[in-house]
């Protein structure tokens, strides 16, 4: 069972400037490559087979599996097909006892121009770690049914993607849950403060995808975001294991 805790579900009210602010590391059409195929799930170092250590989650070596914390029952996979490449796939990992259970995969995107393990501002790579999940939000209301449970949920207008992109980016922030990146946790996935500066760059969510790659976000289709916001649960502490399968595996 999944127990009742505050959650945020008012509409906030966020300035342009702020919501520009936390929307830079996704950016809009200017800030994405062309369109790439969508590597689907299966196979490679992320799935795992009869061998495989069921006390580790597959595909992540001692480096980042050390820092997992070991309260953490739920970890989104994020394995990248390679350093710079745009195309990875998701996978969610539930914790039973000692051992970790493959729930779901499905395709994604990562930054356009691949992974960085010293990310930056318009770098347009997404940052290899191992950051915490806390808060989620967006354009729609929370898909999850059971009011008080899973990640505090802000629902605002404020979330919708610039009209100037273009209109296949529109629906990108209907869904996004930010990843612990270079933010305060426990405020809106849109709050602007970033507390190692602005030159670390922030702003950097699961998001809606549309087909290909962002300036450092991850992307998932609507059924997945969906999913990870009725399960995730801040009592199952979740968190991101993300990066290209290389570095992972480390």
């Amino acid at each position: 069972m999944r127990s009742s805790g505050a959650r945020r579900t008012a509409v906030a009210t966020v300035a342009l400037g702020a919501l520009l602010a936390a929307l830079s590391a996704c950016g809009g059409p200017s800030g994405h490559g062309a369109d790439a195929g969508a590597s689907g799930p299966g196979g490679g170092a992320g799935e795992s087979s009869a061998t495989a250590d069921p006390t580790r989650v597959p595909g992540v070596g001692d480096r980042l599996q050390g820092r997992i914390p070991a309260e953490s029952r739920q970890v989104v996979a994020v394995y990248g097909d390679g350093e710079d490449s745009a195309d990875s796939t998701v996978v969610l990992y539930t914790k039973q006892g000692s051992a970790w259970h493959r729930d779901r995969s499905w395709p994604a995107h990562n930054g356009v121009k691949g992974w960085t393990t010293d990310h930056h501002e318009n770098d347009r790579r997404s940052p290899v770690g191992v950051f915490t999940l806390s808060d989620a939000g967006g354009v729609l209301p929370d898909p999850d049914p059971a009011p008080g449970a899973g990640l505090p949920y802000t629902r605002s207008a404020a979330f919708a993607a610039p009209r100037w992109w273009a209109k296949s980016y529109w629906h990108d922030f209907d869904y996004v849950i930010a990843i612990d990146y270079n933010r305060v946790e426990g405020t809106a996935p849109n709050d602007p403060t970033r507390p190692e500066g602005a030159s670390k760059g922030g702003g950097i969510w699961l998001h809606m995808d549309h087909g290909s790659g962002t300036s450092a976000c991850v992307s998932l289709p609507k059924p997945a975001m969906e999913h990870l916001l009725r399960t995730l649960d801040p009592d199952r502490h979740p968190v991101v294991v993300m990066g290209d399968r290389a570095r992972l595996s480390a």
